[in-house]
């Protein structure tokens, strides 16, 4: 049994698999807080599987020869599926999931990193991944959503809303350069819906746009696309 163990290295794995355990919930945490379609979990189970994928391909190659990298290999390509299924987009044609499934993909490589034993590698690239997903967010928002142009879905209660809200921009020193509407099926509901391409002759935030024009009247609902 001893002999048995010790060709397994079963503290070896053991720690491997507790390290990978570590970091996926490390990066889980974050995504689980925000609602993300992967959560704490999603990523834990990841990076142990990619883990056990390239201990388990270690082995093999070491005792019965081969590429110490081709099941390693499967893994990055093969994640795609799971990234993919929490990518989503909505009926305003909105994106949403790509930072989760990136997250998952950069997780199943922590995994192959700590199956080999990387170990450096695999702590420093955790922490990186985590700054980037956590603390990285707040100067993202920032940098991208001051613009000069931005896309805005709106919608009205009324037709006539639709020019007031028009008015209401050009009063506020905005400019319309595109405008799309779009009406509802329900014959027996009123509301119209818009996707406007709002200009500003300085850079600002979404936010601040969309509580200035909150205030236009007979709007039902007004948020970025």
């Amino acid at each position: 049994m001893s002999e048995l163990l010790s060709e397994l290295g079963i503290i070896d794995t053991f720690l491997k698999l507790l390290l990978a355990l570590i970091c996926g919930g490390i990066l889980g945490i974050d995504r689980g807080r925000k609602n993300r379609p992967a959560g704490f979990r999603t990523y834990m189970l990841v990076c142990v599987a990619s883990a056990m994928v390239m201990i388990t391909n270690e082995y093999i190659a070491t005792k019965y020869g081969g590429d110490p990298s081709r099941m390693g290999a499967q893994v990055i390509s093969g994640i795609g599926f799971l990234g993919a299924g929490t990518i989503i987009v909505t009926g305003r044609n909105r994106v949403k999931g790509l930072t989760t499934a990136a997250g998952l993909w950069a997780s199943a490589c922590i995994g192959l990193t700590i199956g080999i034993g990387y170990f450096s590698g695999a702590i420093v690239g955790c922490l990186m991944i985590l700054v980037a997903m956590e603390f990285l967010h707040g100067l993202e928002k920032n940098l991208m959503y001051k613009t000069k142009e931005m896309t805005l879905y709106v919608e009205f209660s009324n037709i006539i809303d639709i020019g007031k809200f028009l008015k209401f921009i050009k009063k506020n020193g905005l400019k319309v350069s595109d405008m799309e509407l779009i009406k509802s099926n329900n014959i027996n509901e009123p509301i119209i819906g818009g996707i406007f391409t709002i200009t500003s002759p300085k850079r600002t935030s979404y936010d601040h746009v969309i509580e200035v024009l909150r205030k236009s009247e007979g709007i039902c609902t007004i948020e970025e696309v």
